[in-house]
């Protein structure tokens, strides 16, 4: 392995994210308060055992291995594209278990997606909280006391992006699935985000302001939230700016481009539909299932896909339900045919 690489692709934990080297000078990032790694209660024991697993068992490719270092290294954003079925989001899950990043934080895009939903979450209700707070701050202030405050970091939580770009002493891992399916604005949206690796929170910024003459302004801070943890996290001045740049995957299915200025911030890998050997890794990472049988629906499976599109957890489905059903090997073969089929049309119109 090249000496600048930290990711290794061999699924066994290690601390290389110590050694990772230092960004270029345009990607280095000074935000505080700095904010620790994860404790232990926030490793992988705490996270769904199918997302372990899908960690444990990720087959990763010389070309993944080398760009995932790059993206770190680079401090950029990895765009992940290939079919489906291919690993695109297990990846992130491989890596951050491999470089003890933490429980990855997840962003599921939908068409309604939306910048600010990554960021955080706002609750419009703690208006109604604010109000009552006024009242309350009027009369300390008649009574020459130090205003309350707190009533806008009560109802406000960091969403996956906001809490990625925290400033944490490690980066953290950050998933952004299904890119492609979001509205037409938001990988531009999200350009500005990544570029500078901050952002505000307005709500914040206004509550954190005091009348002049007031001492302290300089350091206003407020406890917030953030995303998969109960514990606050301290933000100055509504402003918040990452440290350690995350390992960000973006990942897509290819349904549709994306501006140049999004894809050139991005270190872009292509993943391709697994060949034979490594559909056989694959098997073997996930499944302990008797080599011929493997082998033979590994080759109907190829078959199969050489007239339509289908998905590698297709086969790991029929490999595992064809392995505890105990059928007899004509329903196997039957049973498998019908869990593989095509993801899309096929020449004669049948596929779904």
């Amino acid at each position: 392995m090249p000496h600048w690489s930290v990711y290794t692709g061999n699924s066994e934990p290690h601390d290389g994210i110590d050694r990772l080297p230092a960004p270029p000078p345009w990607r280095a990032f000074d935000g505080e308060p700095v904010v620790p790694p994860p404790g232990d209660g926030d490793d992988e024991t705490a996270v769904s055992p199918d997302r372990v697993h899908r960690a444990r068992a990720y087959v990763a490719t010389p070309e993944s291995v080398q760009l995932v270092n790059a993206a770190l290294v680079l401090r950029r954003p990895l765009l992940v594209t290939g079919p489906p079925g291919t690993g695109k989001s297990s990846l992130a899950y491989a890596v951050a278990r491999e470089l003890g990043l933490g429980p990855v934080l997840r962003w599921n895009i939908t068409s309604r997606s939306t910048l600010a939903d990554g960021l955080y979450q706002y609750d419009p209700l703690s208006r109604l909280y604010a109000a009552r707070q006024a009242a309350w701050r009027e009369r300390a202030e008649a009574a020459g006391e130090e205003p309350a405050r707190g009533a806008v970091e009560d109802h406000l939580r960091l969403g996956p992006l906001g809490t990625a770009l925290l400033p944490h002493e490690r980066p953290r891992a950050l998933l952004v699935d299904e890119i492609d399916k979001s509205d037409l604005d938001l990988p531009n949206d999200l350009l500005n985000v990544l570029e500078e690796g901050q952002y505000d929170i307005p709500e914040l910024m206004r509550a954190a302001r005091r009348p002049a003459g007031k001492a302290g302004d300089e350091d206003a801070t407020a406890e917030v939230l953030a995303d998969g943890s109960d514990a606050p996290v301290v933000v100055s001045r509504g402003r918040v700016r990452c440290r350690a740049f995350p390992f960000v995957v973006l990942t897509s299915n290819g349904e549709r481009e994306f501006p140049p200025a999004f894809l050139r911030r991005c270190v872009r890998l292509k993943l391709r539909r697994p060949g034979r050997e490594q559909l056989t890794d694959i098997v073997r990472a996930h499944l302990d299932t008797p080599p011929g049988e493997a082998e033979r629906l590994i080759d109907r499976f190829l078959t199969r896909a050489a007239d339509g599109e289908l998905a590698t957890d297709q086969l790991l489905n029929a490999l595992y339900l064809t392995g505890v059903t105990g059928l007899d090997a004509a329903s196997r073969d039957e049973l498998a045919e019908q869990l593989m089929p095509y993801l899309s049309a096929t020449a004669d119109g049948d596929g779904f």
